[in-house]
Order: structure tokens, then sequence, then C-alpha cells
């Protein structure tokens, strides 16, 4: 079953393009009112208008400006879908700690500053819906950490356990919060390339039906989890 977001406020970072545009897109559409969050001012105007949404600009990589950000905001729905990639050939050795913290910066550091500010407000309203964008590559099985793009990789791996680890902090559910992380899969946004596979609506589907899911404190969905194509994968 899925649940009618009208009342609702959403906040999708990397809002402005791709994944966070369509996310977004498709929450509005749901009934939700949307905040976008992107650096680029001008393309983040353009999206939010074309679904109706509300524009905030800010670079997720001045994670300690967050919080002063959003202050004030009432939020029932997160969804973290904004990423930056490592260089392809940046292996753990290879790798310099200033690529290494400005991929973790917005991978990771970002959705933690966000959870921060707007998860407990959710607990308090024993309502919320935290989705994060996570990445196959960042799994502990499959195609995940297994050498190369470590930046990247790592940063992704985290943000699972993240989504892991506040899930079971907030009681799987019995909180009123969902917290949970979706591979989107390899889609034709600009950081994967016009010959990728998935388009971005696939990309997109199964983070919309996470923000959707009907569930209850006494009846909790299924949560803290790994999810693609709406259905569970291993970390």
């Amino acid at each position: 079953m899925t649940d009618d977001l009208s009342g609702r406020t959403a906040l999708v970072t990397g809002a402005s393009r791709g994944l966070g545009r369509a996310i977004a897109a498709g929450l509005a559409g749901a009934g939700a009112t949307v905040i976008g969050v992107a650096r680029d001012g001008g393309a983040l105007e353009a999206a939010t208008a074309s679904f109706g949404g509300r524009a905030l600009v800010h670079d997720l990589a001045d994670v300690d400006g967050i919080a002063a950000r959003v202050d004030g905001l009432e939020v029932d729905v997160l969804v973290n879908a904004a990423a930056v990639m490592s260089a392809p050939r940046s292996k753990t050795l290879d790798a310099s700690l200033s690529a290494w913290r400005d991929v973790r910066a917005v991978d990771l550091d970002a959705p933690f500053a966000l959870i921060s500010a707007l998860v407990p407000g959710m607990a308090r309203r024993r309502w919320g819906r935290v989705v994060n964008l996570s990445a196959c590559l960042g799994r502990m099985t499959g195609p995940g950490s297994a050498g190369g793009l470590a930046p990247y990789r790592v940063a992704k791996a985290g943000l699972n356990s993240l989504t892991r680890n506040l899930a079971h902090e907030l009681a799987l559910g019995r909180r009123g919060v969902l917290v949970d992380a979706t591979c989107p899969g390899h889609c034709r946004t600009d950081m994967g390339g016009p010959d990728a596979p998935r388009s971005i609506e696939e990309g997109a589907d199964t983070a919309i039906w996470l923000c959707r899911r009907a569930s209850t404190p006494s009846d909790p969905a299924p949560t803290g989890r790994l999810w693609e194509d709406r259905a569970e994968v291993p970390w």
C-alpha cells in the first residue's frame, strides 16, 4: 500500500537534475510540498518551478552550514539523493586525502548533517521517511567494495551503515520513522552517462515508493534495509 503525501513536506537533495529531480517531482505528484536542495541556483529554480516546489540553494560540501540552512524547517520526508563521484582510477592507495574528504562530505557527511537536523522532529511527530540513495558499489556483497573508486565506494558503504544503524535506533519503525537505502542502479544521469542501461525514472521509482509506503508504529513496514527495484537486496 502507498500513502498519499498531501500535507507532508519533503526535502530532496540534488533536486536540480537527474535522480534527485525525478524523485522530487514524483513526491510532488504524490501531494507533498517539496523543498529541493542543490548548489546550482538557476537549475534548481527551473526544476522546482516545473513541479511547484521551493528552492533551497546550498552547496552540500559546506557541511558545517547545513544545520543553519534548514533551521526552522518541519520536514516529514528526507531524501538524500545528491552525490559526487571519485575519479575512475582512485584506488585506496592512490586517492589523495583532499579527494577522499570531498567525496565523503557530500555523500556521507551531508546526509548525516541533514538527518541530525531534521529527523528528531519526525520522531517527535511520530511520522517520517528517510531514504538514502546508495549504490551497488557500496555493498559488502555482489558488485560492492571490490576495488577502485575507493572514496565513492567507501562513502556509500558508510551511508548504508548509517541507514541501518539509525533505523535500529528508531526501533525499526516503531517510533513512526522509516529509514531505508536504495540502489538506483546505473542510470542515464550526468554521473552515469548517456549509455547507462537504466532510465532516470527507473532509478527514481524505488525511492518514491519507499517514501510513500504505508506504516504505523504498531505495525511498521520493513525498514532499515537496502532496496533495489522495490525488493530487498543484501548489504
